[in-house]
């Protein structure tokens, strides 16, 4: 079989960088894209601040203590969007097999490209250059024979960080056929896909620290430790084995919203009114991509961090929030919200396309309010195209005023800073 080239293209920095074009007084100063307040996380840093020790997914006071002179941005979800629709057009001039992992990384498959583009590595120097000249961007490239090797490539392509800003890297780095063994079995092992911290601490009681060491292991053993499937897949990507095709049309799986509250929720009311808020903006997305679900679910995440999760299929798909929100709502009637309520989520699942939606017997006797929400939801989604998304929404979700709708990466990292409410009942 003719050797694949894969590519794996991640930015640099991408939301800190992107928030640098914004905003170029932020330029070579310690930046941290997340939420601020007590309960943020970090999404992103500019390499001067990763100088400092601080990384993505570390807790925002931890990283104001690393770092108390870093810049604090909350992060403009719909920029970075607009960023990777230019990157993901770049990238589409090479292959069509281009699948977008997130917003700031793809997989490329330029196999059958290479006679118009030249080898992978070609390619490779073509899109790094193209990004920095159309979209005022860095990113890194892996090079490769399958999607586990181009990754773990590209990671080590990336910049090094330091307190005068980022230190070049490789920028490509290609691993040829027949050296994937050489560059992957000295890297540690959690740096296999499936290997998070309880499973690297699981291999550790075997003496495994690197992916050699999990190669050298009997299957058996590996499996006794780890389960058949988790145990057959690890070992098989330890030599090397990932024969996995890169994907351009993964089907979305779920669309949902969830936030975290700089102060616990206890009234139920307050509940009930922020799976309003959810449930809009959950169903306006699904409208968007011409989608509808059967399942809706309901995540909570208390004050002491313990976490439940409601779901409910339904008859019939939905795709407008009136009927989202009464699901949710229902699932969330027997659970008591005084304890506090840190997080709330709200998801729609079991997708279909928008269009096939069945009428119920009650609505097609001509019952039932689900017709109704659908022609009222077609007209909220004219408004909203012709005047914004603040132009229209959920009576419930006034706040003083003006409508708190939920959007996309809204609160995605936490909450911005703290802000005034209602108090935590007494424990």
């Amino acid at each position: 079989m003719t050797d694949r080239a894969i590519l794996h293209v991640d930015m640099d920095a991408f939301f800190a960088s992107v928030e640098a074009l914004r905003d170029p007084s932020l330029a070579g100063k310690p930046v941290i894209v997340g939420g601020a307040g007590d309960r943020g996380v970090v999404a992103s840093c500019s390499y001067e601040a990763r100088a400092y020790g601080i990384h993505s997914a570390m807790p925002s006071t931890r990283a104001r203590r690393l770092c108390p002179h870093a810049v604090f941005v909350h992060g403009h979800y719909d920029d970075y969007a607009a960023y990777s629709r230019r990157l993901h057009a770049i990238l589409l001039d090479y292959t069509p097999l281009v699948e977008g992992i997130s917003l700031d990384e793809a997989f490329l498959d330029v196999t059958g490209a290479r006679r118009l583009f030249g080898p992978g590595r070609d390619v490779a120097g073509t899109v790094r250059r193209r990004v920095a000249e159309e979209v005022s961007l860095s990113c890194s490239v892996g090079v490769a024979t399958s999607k586990l090797i181009a990754k773990l490539a590209s990671e080590a392509a990336k910049p090094g960080a330091s307190l005068q800003g980022p230190v070049p890297g490789p920028g490509i780095v290609e691993v040829k056929p027949g050296q994937e063994l050489e560059f992957l079995l000295p890297l540690p092992v959690s740096s296999l896909w499936g290997v998070g911290p309880s499973t690297a601490e699981r291999c550790r009681w075997f003496g495994v620290t690197t992916v050699g060491d999990l190669a050298a292991l009997p299957v058996q053993t590996v499996t006794a430790a780890l389960g058949r499937a988790a145990g057959h897949q690890l070992h098989a990507l330890a030599w090397a084995e990932d024969h996995r095709p890169v994907e351009p049309n993964r089907e979305t799986k779920s669309v949902g919203h969830e936030e975290t509250y700089a102060v616990d929720l206890v009234d139920p009311d307050d509940v009930r009114r922020e799976v309003v808020r959810m449930a809009d903006a959950v169903a306006a997305r699904l409208r968007d991509a011409g989608l509808a679900g059967r399942t809706v679910t309901v995540k909570v995440r208390f004050h002491d961090f313990s976490t439940i999760t409601r779901s409910h299929s339904l008859a019939a798909v939905v795709d407008t929030g009136p009927e989202i929100a009464r699901s949710a709502a229902a699932q969330l009637s027997a659970v008591d919200p005084t304890p506090g309520v840190r997080l709330l989520g709200v998801s729609v699942s079991n997708l279909s396309a928008g269009a096939a939606r069945q009428l119920t017997l009650e609505e097609g006797a001509g019952g039932g309010d689900g017709l109704a929400w659908a022609d009222a939801s077609e007209a909220v989604d004219s408004v909203r195209r012709r005047f914004g998304d603040g132009a229209v929404g959920p009576a419930s979700s006034v706040r003083d005023g003006r409508l708190s709708l939920k959007r996309r990466g809204d609160q995605q990292w936490g909450p911005e800073q703290e802000q005034p409410g209602p108090a935590p009942a007494d424990r």
